[in-house]
């Protein structure tokens, strides 16, 4: 089977373009597109911490070093909850909120344009297939697929 065959395949091209158009936008902000997720899922009455990371598949490290960044640079403070000391809330300063409406900008303008060359019944069957592909790989994530557990194609690939 050859790579262009594959699912992953676009999946995984499909993703390096997205990434590399949205980074390449995100930089005429001092941002990257990882910060624009960030901020973009940061609530206006702040959002714990805990939640940001899940959210976005990002590894708890990371976002660690991601919130400090931003906290230097001013975009986010970090407070405390007063209820549970063990909760800290991510908030938005006025840049942090300057900056997520640049990274909203930039995700509508993209939609936009899709949705001018691809026709809503398109869509719809894309985002089907890409639920469908996403319950398969929590189907395939739960199997052993060693040994005598390997999964048949017919097991694994039907949503």
């Amino acid at each position: 089977m050859k790579a262009e065959e594959t699912v992953d395949y676009h999946i995984k091209s499909g993703w390096h373009a997205l990434s590399r158009m949205y980074n390449a936008y995100a930089g005429q902000y001092d941002m990257t597109m990882a910060i624009g997720y960030v901020l973009l899922n940061i609530d206006k009455n702040g959002t714990p911490a805990t939640k940001i990371a899940p959210a976005l598949g990002l590894e708890p490290r990371s976002l660690t070093r991601m919130l400090k960044s931003l906290e230097e640079k001013g975009w986010i403070r970090r407070e405390t909850n007063e209820t549970d000391k063990r909760v800290v809330n991510v908030h938005l300063t006025e840049e942090g909120k300057r900056k997520r409406e640049r990274a909203r900008q930039g995700v509508i303008e993209f939609n936009t344009v899709v949705q001018q060359q691809i026709s809503a019944e398109q869509l719809a069957v894309f985002f089907e297939v890409m639920r469908a592909i996403s319950r398969v790989v929590e189907q395939a994530t739960s199997t052993s697929f060693s040994g005598s557990d390997q999964p048949q194609p017919d097991e694994v690939f039907l949503p």
